[in-house]
């Protein structure tokens, strides 16, 4: 039964942007870069984690668009908004954790049945014959942290490294002495936040922010906090769509610094599927039910695009 919502909300977003072999159904256009995370000691008080307890870890990471078809324009305010950011630690063979995050603080929907529901009224409404009120605005009307998303600024940044972004779910940590405490990551550009003006953005490329960060990197490395907002007594921990008071604290967990584009023909890099669970020691899951959810269908849609990928190499070959 869950397999089958999974399946259902990766064909919603098909039938939104059109299926493309071998990208992804939501933030198909994007740009991997690598580097080495350093911890802080604060982080290190946080979680036992081993990224935290280590001088350095390597990690993989990727800005991406909102669309799910890759030739979106970096300037396309009503697809290419939210960004995305992503990136792997690589503690081992065969060992990592992930954070994933968009430059959006919130989400529209509760569980995997709602977002559903969202993306369901959002493709009857571009596919219909314009009666009023359309399919979104009935849903809307109804669900008022989708609207709260919908109606949320995403203004388009001057670069990837000029933007932050926020994880979906929150998560556990739990120190060496077992204390427990709830948090969401947040993602901040060491160059401050810069936003373009509708005039300014229409002036761009639709490639700028792909070029940008590129050249960006090729100056010395991109540097991104990595931090987490933790949760006070009585904060909703289990909600994707409720935010946190902007007072609550803030704990500096390392610097990200990116050194390097991947190319485009590393294969191994762009095979990188992305986990929204943890799957380490001493970062857990929060019991939000969107968390399960979020995973298979990463895993679902990277096996294939993956499986696309061969195919396409297969015919290559031939």
């Amino acid at each position: 039964m869950a397999q089958e919502l999974e399946q259902k909300i990766v064909q919603a977003f098909d039938d939104l942007n059109g299926y493309h072999p071998g990208f992804r159904p939501a933030h198909a256009k994007g740009v991997m870069l690598t580097g080495v995370f350093h911890p802080t000691q604060a982080g290190g008080r946080l979680t036992k984690a081993p990224h935290l307890h280590r001088e350095s870890t390597p990690v993989t990471a990727r800005f991406s668009d909102f669309a799910g078809f890759p030739t979106v324009a970096d300037n396309d305010q009503q697809n290419a908004s939210p960004r995305g950011f992503a990136v792997r630690f690589h503690l081992g063979e065969h060992e990592h954790t992930d954070i994933i995050g968009h430059s959006v603080d919130g989400f529209p929907a509760r569980t995997a049945e709602e977002f559903l529901e969202f993306l369901q009224a959002i493709g009857k409404t571009v596919a219909g014959d314009g009666a009023k009120p359309s399919p979104i605005e009935v849903f809307l009307g109804s669900h008022p942290a989708a609207l709260r998303f919908v109606q949320a600024p995403k203004p388009i940044p001057a670069s990837f490294a000029q933007e932050s972004y926020f994880s979906v779910n929150a998560v556990q940590f739990v120190n060496s002495q077992g204390d427990v405490r709830y948090g969401r990551y947040r993602i901040l550009p060491d160059a401050g936040n810069q936003h373009l003006t509708a005039e300014e953005a229409k002036a761009k490329g639709p490639n700028f922010l792909m070029e940008e960060i590129a050249a960006r990197v090729s100056g010395g490395p991109v540097k991104m906090s990595v931090c987490v907002q933790i949760a006070a007594d009585g904060d909703v921990v289990d909600d994707a769509t409720v935010k946190w008071p902007d007072d609550r604290r803030e704990f500096p967990m390392g610097t990200l610094e990116l050194r390097a584009m991947v190319p485009e023909d590393n294969e191994d890099a762009r095979r990188i599927i992305f986990d929204p669970i943890p799957r380490v020691e001493g970062i857990e899951v929060s019991g939000d039910p969107l968390l399960e959810p979020r995973a298979s269908i990463y895993l679902m849609t990277g096996r294939r695009r993956r499986s696309a990928g061969v195919k396409a190499q297969t015919a290559k070959g031939d």
